[in-house]
């Protein structure tokens, strides 16, 4: 029996990796004054039909089905409509602008590729409420700080920032029908990944060409950036920034600032993306509810990509990881008549609050223990043996050891230096 195509398994190596990037997630979201939240893994289809918020694209890549009461549901393929309406449900008694962020897993049934796959695990970060450039600028800080965290700087990545209403006021003055906005988008989203030709096929029933988009793109338009450009200087992040009209990001419900995050050697799909979807609470809440609102999502794969391809931003998790090793104690029983006291003192560090752990069973060897203490990745071995309540307290990587009363080990693991 194999996993399911595109789904993945998470053994304690690959897991502990995962966790490195969930925690550095939250440590530099929090820094920003977000706060976490989750929605519910299946929703019902009408969610992503309705208006066509989420694009022709999404709908059909649902894991649909009918569930036993009837109703047509689905895992969720992104978060943003679930927080708009679980903002819309209760505007009234949140505080604005809010700033939440999710870490979730998310669905769609689409060809696998390198950096997406079927089931995939995503950061998502909004700010509701405020409409002015400096909630853009603190939004597009946020990604940047991010893969700094990561160990990544300006020669490392680029964020592109583009306009959706520019795209929408050209789009109008080209005459195209509504009801065909949402395949041009699509279809400019592609300029990188699809033929010339294809993509002319795609356009020729709003009477465009591939031409005439680069045309819009190549115009321009950095005036209209100015103030959220000003704002990152300001923050020193200007080198991390660039203006990039051919940005589009296929999802119908973006009304402003759109924006993607690239490697700068241009092998990876998108480490990050997302914009402004002024309407989308407005619209889901059938206007009892009418809030401006910008996020972004940030996906593990692609992202868990990136570090492997950067040794430097390897080592750093590694290290990390090792930090946060499974055990930072490791009681050795060097005599099992004092197997109750050394069971004691173990269940007392960790009441304390240390990662400790012991041999399960009898009779282990003294350097089986070892070889366990340092396969758990522990900084100390505790020996209880016949001195008790005398212990001794070896530290793995400077080959020290100390020998002192059991009542003082709590304090000894606290001062300093000693101190995990």
């Amino acid at each position: 029996m194999q996993t399911l195509p595109g789904f993945r398994e998470f053994a304690p190596e690959e897991c502990a990796q995962r966790n490195y990037i969930f925690k550095t997630w939250r440590r530099v979201a929090r820094s920003y004054g977000f706060v976490e939240y989750d929605g519910p893994t299946l929703e019902s289809v009408e969610l992503y039909a309705k208006k066509n918020e989420s694009g022709a694209e999404i709908l059909q890549q649902l894991y649909q089905f009918e569930d036993k009461g009837g109703r047509a549901v689905a895992l969720r393929p992104e978060m943003t409509p679930t927080l708009a309406r679980m903002v819309a449900t209760n505007a009234r008694q949140y505080r604005k602008p809010l700033k939440w962020f999710s870490i979730a897993s998310f669905f769609r049934y689409e060809r696998q590729q390198k950096g997406r796959l079927r089931e995939f695990i995503q950061l998502n970060c909004d700010l509701i409420g405020e409409a002015g450039a400096s909630a853009d600028a603190e939004l597009l800080a946020l990604v940047i700080d991010l893969l700094r965290a990561f160990g990544f700087t300006e020669k490392d990545f680029v964020l592109r920032i583009s306009d959706r209403s520019a795209w929408m006021a050209f789009l109008e003055k080209r005459g195209v029908p509504a009801e065909l906005v949402g395949t041009v988008l699509q279809a400019a989203d592609k300029l990188e990944r699809d033929t010339e030709e294809v993509l002319n096929t795609k356009l020729a029933p709003a009477g465009l060409t591939v031409a005439e988009l680069k045309a819009f793109i190549a115009e321009g338009s950095p005036e209209a950036f100015a103030p959220l450009l000003a704002d990152l200087q300001a923050r020193g992040l200007s080198e991390f920034v660039e203006v990039d009209l051919s940005i589009v990001r296929g999802l119908a419900y973006y009304t402003g600032v759109v924006f993607e995050v690239f490697d700068r050697a241009k092998t990876l799909r998108a480490l990050a993306g997302g914009g402004r979807y002024d309407a989308l609470i407005k619209d889901l809440s059938d206007g009892a509810a009418d809030l401006p609102a910008l996020g972004f999502g940030m996906g593990d794969v692609v992202l868990a990509n990136f570090i492997a391809a950067h040794p430097e931003a390897t080592v750093r998790m590694q290290a990390a990881i090792a930090a946060d090793s499974a055990a930072q104690i490791y009681v050795v029983v060097a005599d099992d008549a004092r197997r109750a006291e050394a069971l004691a003192l173990t269940q007392q560090l960790r009441q304390e609050g240390w990662r400790v752990d012991l041999p399960l069973a009898t009779g282990v060897k003294f350097k089986k223990q070892f070889e366990s203490a340092e396969n758990l990745g522990a900084q100390y071995a505790v020996i209880v043996g016949q001195e008790w309540p005398q212990i001794k307290v070896k530290t793995l990587a400077k080959r020290e050891e100390t020998a002192l009363p059991q009542s003082e080990l709590a304090d000894w693991l606290k001062k300093g230096e000693n101190s995990l």
